[in-house]
């Protein structure tokens, strides 16, 4: 009898483990398609691309990268979604004031009312904000300015703890100990991975943002509202703001914003970065989710597993080994091509089925362990 209760046991695992198979997203990677020059604004590395899709051609805004770790926004097109087509010999944005002094970096671009958008990391050797540009033609941007809050950590832990403390990861990723040496600015909190929603939602633009360890959400009915009173109220009621969590094993450490999120039938597709620890450092992977369309604050599903990680060369060693940081997709019919960097030195390529993707996430829906 108890061997039969085994065995029945074992049955049920190995079923069990046989779907999880047979579900599981079927990733094609493509392998590096865009490598650092001997140009001096490019000769360190190239990585995290912003990517937005205009009829056969993809545009492709990069993080270009010189020695001594001071970035600039590179630019190529792409004919179909693989192919480089042009590619400048000079960034596109590059730093112009005090808060990008350092460098501007991990742009994303997004179009909501026929105007691009592109948000970016403002970094001044201390602090990194979130920033943006706009363009109503393509590849030429203006700048608008830091939109995030410019506040310290205590001032934000003041408000955030009104309610209830903060998870103790927020400590650790933005207490005052995480910034050493000697410098004459003052240390800011830390908003990275600003990624806007394409179009307004109940007439507000909606757009994802991170402080970490978690992947909060905003909206506002226009960028100008973005204050230092709205920061304030926001941070009040941030426990509310949060939408993702770290919750699966591959994404433990902490999580981001990664490509702007896709519409579909089934809710908005959003493409993150997860991040765990391990023996050998910290391990990036690209991560999804699922949202309500007409609330993106509400989260559908999420993904078990990572959708795809390092595992070629060219992710497992670079600037920073063991790094898929997906930024920027584009769709082909039903092929989703997501642009990453990989090892925070080239750009490269993967592509999934986007509906294999979305019927997979759609058959988490009621799974306790899929949502936090």
């Amino acid at each position: 009898l108890l061997f039969a209760r085994s065995l029945a046991k074992l049955q049920i695992f190995l079923l069990l483990f046989l779907i999880k198979i047979i579900i599981m997203v079927q990733v094609k990677k493509h392998g590096i398609i865009l490598k650092k020059t001997d140009l001096g604004f490019e000769n360190a590395g190239v990585l995290n691309p912003a990517a937005i899709r205009e009829g056969d051609h993809v545009h492709i805004f990069y993080r270009a990268l010189r020695h001594g770790n001071y970035s600039t926004i590179g630019y190529c097109r792409l004919d179909g979604p693989l192919t480089v087509g042009e590619r400048f010999d000079i960034p596109v944005l590059f730093p112009q004031h005090d808060n990008e002094s350092h460098g501007i970096e991990d742009p994303r671009v997004t179009v909501i009312e026929g105007v691009y958008y592109m948000t970016y990391t403002a970094y001044d050797g201390l602090n990194a904000l979130g920033a943006y540009a706009t363009s109503s033609f393509l590849p030429n941007f203006d700048k608008k300015g830091v939109i995030t809050a410019q506040i310290s950590y205590e001032d934000f832990r003041h408000l955030a703890e009104s309610k209830r403390p903060l998870n103790e990861k927020y400590v650790r990723y933005n207490g005052q100990h995480h910034f050493n040496g000697s410098t004459d600015k003052k240390p800011l909190l830390w908003n990275k991975n600003i990624v806007f929603f394409p179009r307004r939602i109940n007439g507000k633009i909606f757009f994802l943002h991170r402080i970490k360890p978690d992947i909060q959400i905003a909206a506002v009915y226009k960028l100008e509202d973005l204050t230092a009173t709205f920061w304030e109220d926001y941070f009040l009621h941030f426990h509310d703001n949060i939408l993702l969590e770290p919750h699966y094993g591959h994404e433990i450490s902490y999580i981001g914003g990664g490509c702007p999120p896709i519409e579909t039938e089934h809710g908005w597709l959003i493409i993150y970065h997860g991040v765990h620890d391990t023996i050998a450092g910290y391990r990036y992977v690209a991560c999804a989710a699922l949202l309500n369309l007409e609330n993106p604050t509400q989260v559908i599903s999420r993904l078990p597993y990572a959708l795809f990680g390092p595992h070629e060369d060219y992710e497992l060693t670079g600037i920073v080994n063991n790094v898929c940081f997906p930024t920027g997709a584009a769709l082909f019919g039903d092929d989703l091509y997501i642009y990453y960097g990989a090892a925070d030195e080239q750009i490269a390529c993967a592509s999934v089925s986007i509906s294999e993707l979305l019927a997979a996430l759609l058959a988490q829906v009621g799974n306790e362990e899929s949502n936090t």
